[in-house]
């Protein structure tokens, strides 16, 4: 029996299963609710949406060597998810953002439960992927 595929193989789908719901909620946010996403809003897309196809390609079967794919677009991801975070709390001006007239980047849409915003779901999506990247990382190289 192999231990290394019985304590990744959940640690990939669980990966999996976080980019998904990412994506399915912004799909939802976007198509659904009509609300229109900043550029780092698409940024972040750009980042999260194809980790749910890299992921779900390395779990049949099993490729420990999905970090190496997955971790670039996870980390890149994170770093733009931070900065967009702190876009909206007001710690970096709007100035030095890309974002358009339109559609500002500093803008909170949803605030659930009085503090819960988008940039801080996608924060903590992002900081999940890479904190489980970095724990398959070391139980099968290591």
């Amino acid at each position: 029996m192999d231990t290394t595929k019985d304590t990744v193989w959940p640690l990939v789908f669980a990966c999996w299963l976080v980019a998904t719901a990412s994506t399915l909620g912004a799909i939802f946010l976007g198509e659904v609710m009509g609300l229109t996403p900043c550029i780092l809003c698409w940024y972040q897309r750009i980042c999260m949406f194809p980790l749910v196809l890299v992921l779900a390609g390395a779990l049949f079967p099993l490729d420990t060597r999905v970090v190496r794919y997955a971790f670039p677009l996870a980390f890149a991801g994170l770093g733009i998810a931070v900065f967009h975070l702190l876009v909206s709390e007001g710690i970096v001006s709007e100035a030095v953002t890309p974002c358009t007239p339109g559609v500002p980047c500093s803008q909170q849409l949803i605030e659930w439960f009085g503090f819960l915003t988008i940039p801080m779901l996608s924060v903590a999506a992002f900081l999940i992927i890479n904190a489980m990247l970095i724990a398959i990382y070391f139980k099968a190289f290591k």
